[in-house]
């Protein structure tokens, strides 16, 4: 969380160039790491220059603005980074310390403070474990077409041809909301009874009628409702409608 702070530090310390073996080797990390915490900070909007065979260079008085968050909000900010890391896949959680580091380094000095120490936090959870998160992210961002081998609580097996389009962390379990090629219909699967995903090669367009969006207004659940949404708490059905 506080690379990116020690990296513009170093900069800021440094009015002659300097190489990243010299700040690999000074913060402790690979080159591979230093590389793109460099390009996060380029992003941001720091001047940093690299030249082969000089080094990089950040010009001089560059300071992050400031943004403007109430103690409410960084508290909500810090937990839902902190949920993330408990309950994500490796890479996930790797993304939500990148971005924590960013929010924290656009805040001033008090913010900071409270935001790093916030005193909202977020219990262990073995979720982070579940395997193919980061598959089944890739394929949804993607529109990858799956072959899910899929194991329901009743213990029978399927293969299905599927459709990829969300998912939804709850306390104990991931589920994955897919439309069905084979039933022509949503389904939510526990991503932990996923025994086995193939791509198929084939990637999906985004038609109406097809979308997560559409399943969850379906359900009463949209997040973002567009006209009227019948008001009535849901559950997700597992491997539903219809049998698994």
């Amino acid at each position: 969380m506080f690379r990116l702070f020690r990296l513009l530090d170093e900069f800021r310390l440094r009015h002659t160039p300097v190489t990243a073996q010299e700040l690999s080797e000074d913060l402790g990390v690979s080159l591979r790491t230093l590389y793109r915490d460099i390009a996060d900070l380029q992003a941001m909007g720091a001047p940093i220059r690299g030249e082969g065979g000089v080094g990089y260079v950040m010009e001089p008085g560059y300071f992050l603005p400031s943004l403007r968050f109430d103690a409410d909000e960084l508290e909500a900010i810090a937990l839902g980074v902190r949920l993330v890391v408990s309950r994500g896949d490796p890479k996930l959680a790797e993304a939500a310390v990148r971005a924590s580091a960013k929010i924290a380094s656009t805040v001033n000095e008090g913010a900071r403070r409270a935001f790093l120490v916030s005193p909202v936090e977020s219990g262990p959870s073995a979720l982070g474990r579940t395997p193919h998160l980061e598959t089944l992210r890739d394929s949804v961002r993607q529109r990858k077409v799956l072959e899910i081998a899929y194991e329901a609580l009743t213990g029978k097996a399927s293969v299905r041809r599927a459709r990829p389009l969300g998912l939804t962390v709850f306390d104990t379990v991931w589920l994955l909301t897919i439309w069905c090629e084979r039933a022509s219909d949503f389904r939510h699967l526990r991503v932990d009874r996923i025994r086995s995903i193939k791509e198929t090669g084939a990637c999906f367009r985004d038609e109406a009628g097809k979308r997560f969006s559409d399943c969850l207004t379906r359900e009463g659940n949209a997040t973002f409702p567009r006209g009227v949404i019948p008001n009535r708490p849901t559950k997700p059905r597992l491997d539903s409608p219809g049998p698994a």
